[in-house]
């Protein structure tokens, strides 16, 4: 879990998880919390774990595709799965083209939605399915610009 202190305390707290530590309570919140997905591709059950889902705040179809196929291929030539899934965020160049993909216009209603809840005092989790001990996420990333804007 994160939480973004640097959030002025007027607003809403900022946290971030993955939806097996809300599933197997390994993280806590507060009780007032409002759970966002954004995720791209939600499982059917994943709808079950959080208040609403942001599909549009998750990563776009072409960089989810070209980073899976990095990924499988990293796995396929020996590398552990944390290891082939961090390698192709590196050599996706993941992270800034997820950032680029921010300032377009698809998500630009959630983050802004968003960001107004967080300065009118609401609680916000960012959830996902990665858990970010050990690979790279999107969300940490999104977290970021949100804290940015707020």
């Amino acid at each position: 879990m994160y939480t973004d202190d640097t959030v002025p305390s007027s607003t809403g707290s900022l946290h971030d998880t993955y939806v097996a530590a809300l599933q197997h309570g390994l993280v806590e919140l507060p009780e007032s919390v409002r759970l966002v997905g954004v995720v791209r591709r939600p499982t059917r059950w994943f709808h079950g774990s959080v208040n609403e889902n942001r599909p549009s705040l998750g990563p776009p179809e072409s960089l989810l595709d070209e980073f899976g196929r990095e990924r499988d291929d990293l796995k396929m030539a020996g590398l552990c799965d944390e290891g082939a899934h961090n390698a192709a965020w590196e050599n996706v160049g993941f992270e800034s083209r997820y950032r680029e993909y921010l300032e377009s216009k698809e998500p630009q209603a959630a983050l802004e939605t968003l960001s107004e809840r967080l300065r009118a005092g609401e609680d916000v989790a960012l959830v996902c399915f990665e858990n970010t001990e050990k690979k790279r996420c999107h969300r940490t990333v999104l977290r970021d610009a949100l804290s940015e804007r707020v």
